[in-house]
């Protein structure tokens, strides 16, 4: 542990849910500190009791963690050790513990991050999709029209897209995907990660929404939606073939004015396509 007149702060990830990734340093800091603040102090019970970890448990939660600050930090001021952990995977990463983080730095204390599972990772891992650039999006709205919005606001991202979702609302978050993005977009459902009943389903969004309607037991779970991202922006050149363009100018319109209306098009060059224009000129002579 880190030595210091003040408490310090751990971050610890836990499995999400294979308990043998937990990580051997996560074991010795919980072991280790003063006490454990948990997102819900009975799952943390069964964690702590499976690695025989007996330490006071402060709950912390959405619905409380602004409560909980003043508690907490006075605890640390005691220079007491606190070990934030969520229900599952990295703390913070769609879970409570922002403004305790936010506020135990403003004050001085030292935070230290103690990195092991992740959701959102574990299923970009996987997927089979664009791995070098990634944004998380963490959970949609539950309002379909939000959710809409939210999802427009992404339709030209090119990055892999990374949502979670709860079980009850995976069939509407596609179908509202399929209405945004198209059907045709490829993505993936990543479900029930590192337990018994883990999958990973790559498809077309359409084939996606058409297999969960028909298969509802597959629709719980903690789960994990990835999208690829888009090809293109609006207005950008998709896959245009510059001699495509061309000549199906020249058959219509006066090589000057074929070749200038292709560069406008394409982006190519004017000098080289006029050299190509009167190449095919040439030969077609």
């Amino acid at each position: 542990m880190h030595e210091n007149n003040m408490g310090t702060l751990y971050v610890v990830a836990t499995p999400i849910g294979n308990l043998q990734d937990i990580t051997l340093r996560a074991i010795e800091t919980l072991k280790t500190v003063d006490k454990i603040a948990a997102e819900d102090t009975r799952h943390a019970k069964g964690l702590l009791k499976h690695f025989s970890i007996n330490k006071p448990t402060i709950s912390l939660h959405e619905f409380n963690e602004r409560e909980c600050l003043d508690l907490l930090l006075e605890h640390l001021s005691d220079g007491e050790s606190i070990a934030l952990i969520s229900d599952a995977g990295t703390p913070l990463i769609s879970d409570p513990g922002y403004h305790l983080i936010k506020e135990a730095k403003a004050r001085g204390f030292t935070v230290v991050p103690v990195p092991g599972a992740c959701a959102g990772i574990a299923a970009l891992s996987v997927a089979g999709l664009p791995s070098d650039r990634f944004i998380f999006e963490g959970f949609l709205p539950a309002k379909q029209e939000a959710c809409r919005n939210r999802l427009k606001e992404l339709l030209y991202e090119p990055r892999t897209l990374i949502f979670y979702e709860a079980p009850h609302r995976l069939m509407d978050a596609l179908q509202v995907m399929v209405e945004v993005f198209g059907g045709e977009r490829t993505a993936v459902v990543a479900r029930e990660l590192t337990k018994i009943y883990e999958s990973v389903m790559n498809a077309s969004l359409a084939e996606l929404l058409a297999w969960y309607e028909t298969h509802p037991d597959q629709q719980r779970g903690e789960i994990v939606i990835l999208v690829r991202g888009a090809d293109h922006k609006p207005g950008e050149n998709v896959l245009i073939d510059p001699e495509y363009v061309l000549d199906s100018l020249l058959s219509e319109l006066p090589l000057k004015q074929a070749v200038a209306m292709a560069a406008k098009i394409t982006g190519e060059r004017k000098n080289e396509l006029y050299e190509k224009a009167l190449a095919r000129r040439s030969s077609s002579s």
